[in-house]
């Protein structure tokens, strides 16, 4: 049976919808008080790959529970009154999880085309993995 929406499809409605930074603005964002980077790997990634510093971990599967205040798993960080800026490996993650911030009420929600694999090629700050041991 074919699916109603594959994932292509529903990343075109998600990009039709949100603002996508580029790296370079992302970077230029980047230290600013009023803008939280939102990491959506999941930590092994963040283990193999390094980490954005400063930025607030937050995998993919928990998202929409951290943002609800009604959640017994809601993070204050979402009911600041900032720009929260998405980023995944690649920006797939991110662009449905930008959507999926918007659609709750989050009113200033971006993510970043070619998340952290763009954001550490173009220079941008890198946290190095803990050596394992």
């Amino acid at each position: 049976m074919p699916l109603k929406k594959g994932y292509k499809e529903l990343l075109a409605e998600a990009e039709a919808e949100i603002q996508t930074l580029s790296v370079d603005d992302a970077i230029a964002l980047y230290g600013k008080d009023e803008v939280v980077f939102v990491d959506l790997r999941d930590p092994r990634e963040l283990e193999r790959e390094g980490r954005m510093p400063g930025a607030f971990h937050c995998t993919r599967g928990m998202l929409e529970f951290w943002i609800d205040p009604e959640s017994p798993y809601h993070k204050p960080v979402f009911a600041d009154d900032k720009r929260f800026v998405f980023f995944c490996a690649g920006g797939w993650r991110s662009a449905l999880a930008a959507k999926t911030a918007q659609d709750m009420g989050l009113e200033k929600v971006a993510h970043v085309a070619g998340g952290f694999g763009a954001w550490r090629k173009a220079g941008g700050p890198v946290e190095a993995p803990k050596p394992r041991g």
